[in-house]
Formats: structure tokens, C-alpha cells, sequence
């Protein structure tokens, strides 16, 4: 499994599935596993960051060099776990901790201030000055309980997002 002239066996399928947790059906699987062959030019069986940067979506987005951190060397499996926190079917905390690891860029299990002012530096772009980010967030982190000095945990960011009402849906289509 991984290599583009490889094809899928139903055990592979349901392998896949079972560390997805069933969040992608066996079709939605078979046509992943197309798309991750079509990525992996040179069929090694994982895809290098030059070929997700093919995916003009994923190169314009202004959080693409975090991302890339992330999947860089990724298997076919690993490949659909990254893309489970995508699904609407994935739990809310599967969504958060997706966003956690795009914060946490040192991959310490934590996120400072700094991080997250680098996040949304790298969001905003020009339209806000470093100062005016620096006031926002402050706001934000004191109204969720945490000062300036504060490192967050995988708990935290689980306990200041996961809000009913909050939807966080990104569509990634399949075929």
C-alpha cells in the first residue's frame, strides 16, 4: 500500500477505516487513496512537501509552511488521519487538537503567546500590525482565564474551543 501501482486490498481498506475511526466510508477511502497515488509522483509510498505544495488550495494557504511540518513524509494511513480532522463527521476534540499541532509549531505540547501570535500573524497578513494583533489576543486570553505568560495545553485548547454552537467545517473533497 502506498505505492501508486500498488492497488488496495479490502484489508487495507478496512484497516485504514479502523484508524480513521470509520469516519471515511470504503469508497471515500479507495478515491483518497487515488488522489494520495496522483501526490506521490515518484510512487515512494509517502508524500514530501514539494508534492502537497501541487495542491494549489493547500500552497495558498497562509498557514501552508505549518502544515507542511505536519505532513511532510506522510503514508497513505497517516495521510487519511491528517485528513480525518477535516471530515464534519470528526468529533469536535479531533478538530482541536488538528488546530493545536498547527499552534504548537516546536511540537513541545505546549502553545505560548508567541505561537499563536505567529498563527495569526501569518493569518492576518498586512491587514493588522503586530501591536493590534498583540492587543487582541491579549483580550482574548485574559476572557478565557489565561495571561500573557501563560503556556497552553492540548486541555486548554479543548477547554476555550469546544462550544456548542462553534463549527469548525472544512470540506475536502474525496473524488
Amino acid at each position: 500500500m502506498g505505492s501508486a501501482s500498488s492497488t488496495l486490498t479490502q484489508y487495507d481498506i478496512e484497516d485504514v477505516q479502523e484508524h480513521c475511526n470509520n469516519l471515511f466510508s470504503q469508497q471515500e477511502i479507495v478515491s483518497l487513496y487515488k488522489r494520495f497515488c496522483q501526490l506521490d509522483r515518484n510512487a515512494k509510498g509517502f508524500i514530501s512537501a514539494d508534492e502537497f505544495l501541487s495542491v494549489p488550495e493547500f500552497a495558498m494557504n497562509p498557514l501552508s509552511q505549518r502544515l507542511l511540518k505536519m505532513v511532510d513524509g506522510l503514508n497513505f494511513k497517516d495521510f487519511v488521519i491528517f485528513l480525518s480532522a477535516f471530515n464534519p463527521k470528526a468529533s469536535m476534540p479531533q478538530k482541536i487538537e488538528l488546530i493545536f499541532k498547527v499552534y504548537d509549531s516546536d511540537y513541545n505540547g505546549k502553545v505560548t503567546f508567541k505561537d499563536i501570535m505567529e498563527v495569526l500573524r501569518d493569518l492576518s497578513g498586512s491587514f493588522m500590525s503586530d501591536k493590534q494583533i498583540e492587543e487582541v489576543l491579549i483580550r482574548v486570553m485574559e476572557e478565557a482565564g489565561y495571561s500573557k505568560d501563560s503556556s497552553l495545553l492540548l486541555d486548554d485548547f479543548v477547554k476555550i474551543l469546544d462550544h456548542p454552537g462553534l463549527k469548525m467545517e472544512v470540506e475536502v473533497p474525496v473524488d
